[in-house]
């Protein structure tokens, strides 16, 4: 079962001189990845390498460290600890002494796996994301249903009625298709939307 973090967690260590300071976030796409690049984004630093992982999409930065020694590493922690929608940022301000490619592997990954270490796992729900309709007549029925179930959702009006989109629950979905096919007597149908990740 994969695990996610619950909450943004900093861990700070000086090795030789030289200060690390990881910060593990949580992310769910590739936009909140690239927001959270621009919101770390530290001129002061003299390397800030990275690594993320959501499903089966991983990338890695070593930022002109050595190739391998550390976004790769950073990587391996965020795998040997079973998460996903996760990356981990370690910032690195250079002391003056050089640590080698073996000292350079365990400062990135042991930084970054007290890190991890520090953070609450939490049990990951996959979601899918949901498209379907109904007249005005039928959406506060489904309005209260989805209330009902804390499903996040966003509706668009239309001439001939309401557009929902809506993230849930894997096992929300039968439960919702449901109550959907008995309302509209089975003229609607809950699609379930394919999100993709970028590769």
């Amino acid at each position: 079962m994969p695990f996610t973090i619950a909450h943004t967690i900093t861990f700070e260590e000086e090795i030789k001189k030289s200060r690390f300071q990881a910060i593990a976030a949580v992310v769910e796409n590739e936009q909140q990845v690239k927001a959270f690049l621009e919101q770390t984004k530290d001129t002061s630093t003299t390397h800030q390498c990275w690594a993320w992982k959501i499903g089966h999409h991983v990338r890695f930065n070593d930022d002109d460290e050595p190739s391998g020694t550390a976004g790769r590493p950073i990587l391996a922690t965020i795998e040997g600890n079973d998460l996903t929608n996760v990356i981990v940022m370690v910032n690195r301000w250079y002391g003056g002494i050089k640590l080698g490619t073996g000292g350079l592997v365990r400062a990135y990954g042991g930084c970054a796996g007290q890190c991890l270490l520090l953070a609450e796992k939490i049990e990951l729900i996959e979601k899918k994301a949901i498209q379907f309709a109904c007249l005005f007549n039928e959406w506060a029925i489904i309005q209260y249903e989805l209330m009902q179930q804390q499903i996040e959702y966003q509706e668009s009006y239309t001439e001939n009625g309401v557009m929902i989109e809506a993230r849930v629950q894997v096992q929300q979905i039968e439960p919702l298709r449901h109550k959907l096919q008995d309302l509209t007597r089975g003229r609607e149908q809950v699609k379930i939307v394919e999100e993709s990740v970028d590769d």
